[in-house]
């Protein structure tokens, strides 16, 4: 059913089920277990954090609704789940200033032509120009970006599609890439029979960092998404616009953003709302 009716990724369909085997191990048979067993189970997961728990509860949520809307079972026990309180927390984000010291150390490389310099710095446009997630970057097809297309359609989380803008600099960066990959690949970004891992992509980004005088605790993929993702909110996109670049199901998660420019915020409403001149308009 997560398959064929919600459309779920094969990563998501797999964090399902080690959720619910980890369940098993300590209920039991699940299809059988009732509110007893389960009100149990926030003692037992109490040394989780509560990121976990939640997410343990939501499959298991879904897999109780599943069992009922099949006839498999007369009752749902879901109500006696864990409920913990999640506050989001805010994501790490790098200036402008950090931004373009990594692009200015990565460039200098890349001027020397060498094909892992040309490489680091395609991912790079890609990561901070795109906002891609490290899956869909290392992932892409070698033909994905090309001259004269200033967008690309990816297939993301969820295995829902949608529109990448990709900038004349990213195109630019991975047309010279492009003489250095292997015909036979067809990866954009490839290593050994498949393509460029995640974690390879996490170390590489971490050693762009560091080029650049910048922590590299402080970097990661991720951090350049959030940066893409936040520069663009300050530089005046609508939400709407960036949940559709970011692809993100619910606006909630994009609304996170909102925090890093709230003086930005301020003075938008102080120069553009109607009252904002002192004149107001008659009332009727």
């Amino acid at each position: 059913m997560m398959a064929a009716e919600v459309g779920a990724s094969r990563n998501t369909l797999l964090a399902y089920r080690r959720d619910l085997e980890a369940t098993a191990e300590i209920v039991g048979s699940l299809e059988h277990a009732g509110n007893a067993e389960l009100g149990k189970l926030g003692e037992a997961w109490v040394e989780l954090a509560s990121s976990s728990v939640a997410r343990r509860s939501a499959a298991l949520r879904r897999f109780y609704g599943f069992l009922f809307d099949e006839g498999i079972r007369i009752d749902d026990p879901s109500s006696s789940l864990p409920r913990p309180k999640l506050q989001r927390p805010l994501p790490r984000i790098l200036d402008t200033h950090e931004v373009e010291a990594m692009f200015a150390a990565v460039e200098e490389r890349a001027a020397s032509d060498q094909p892992l310099a040309l490489r680091n710095l395609a991912l790079l446009e890609l990561l901070y120009g795109s906002g891609l997630r490290a899956t869909e970057l290392v992932s892409l097809p070698k033909r994905a970006v090309r001259s004269g297309q200033p967008f690309l359609m990816l297939r993301g989380k969820g295995d829902k599609e949608r529109l990448v803008p990709v900038s004349e600099r990213a195109t630019e960066a991975v047309q010279k890439w492009l003489p250095n990959v292997p015909a036979e690949s067809p990866w954009l970004f490839p290593s050994g029979k498949s393509h460029l891992s995640r974690v390879r992509l996490f170390q590489l980004v971490r050693s762009m960092a560091a080029l650049a005088g910048i922590s590299p605790d402080r970097v990661s993929p991720h951090v350049l998404r959030h940066a893409f993702a936040t520069h663009l909110l300050a530089g005046g996109a609508d939400l709407r616009v960036l949940q559709s670049l970011l692809g993100h199901a619910d606006i909630a998660t994009t609304q996170i953003y909102t925090h890093v420019d709230s003086a930005r915020l301020v003075e938008l409403v102080n120069s553009r709302h109607p009252l904002a001149s002192g004149h107001h308009a008659p009332r009727r």
